[in-house]
């Protein structure tokens, strides 16, 4: 083989290698199936991910390299935004800050599921069972999503 086609047959090796370990390490990922929202390129989104808190409940962020995407903890809590808005729903709801959360119904997957009434783009949150402190997850999350415009509630105050 001629000196070309080592070189040509080295820097193929070469780029295989790395692919691999790029394969390997999203493998390991914790966003690993997490996929981006449809509205992940919004504005909204790079302003809010401009300020993921370096720490929640006393969870390191892991680093994400995906837009609208932040995870704590090796995945205990995660985080898409640029999810699509939930349509007005009877599903639980609970105001935390001005910030109105859905609860949503999951797969007994060990994991609460929750998601933005009212903002678009809406963030969605996952949050593993075993985050025993979900009340301190959820305000220190309103606080971060509040700038998000707000449209609609999903709690009224009753008149009566």
């Amino acid at each position: 083989m001629s000196r070309r086609g080592w070189a040509a047959t080295g820097v193929s090796v070469a780029a295989l290698v790395a692919g691999g370990g790029l394969v390997a390490g999203e493998l390991d990922s914790p966003v690993f199936g997490l996929a981006q929202g449809p509205y992940a390129k919004d504005p909204a989104c790079a302003r809010l991910a401009d300020r993921y808190p370096d720490r929640l409940d006393g969870d390191t962020r892991d680093l994400v390299s995906f837009q609208g995407l932040a995870v704590w903890g090796h995945g205990e809590v995660e985080l898409r935004c640029g999810v699509t808005p939930p349509a007005p729903t009877t599903d639980a709801c609970v105001s935390v800050d001005g910030v109105d959360w859905v609860w949503r119904e999951t797969a007994a997957n060990g994991r609460r599921t929750l998601v933005t009434y009212g903002r678009s783009p809406a963030v969605e949150v996952s949050v593993a069972d075993s985050v025993s402190h979900l009340d301190a997850v959820l305000l220190d999350l309103s606080h971060l999503v509040a700038p998000i415009k707000k449209g609609a509630k999903c709690l009224e105050s009753s008149g009566s």
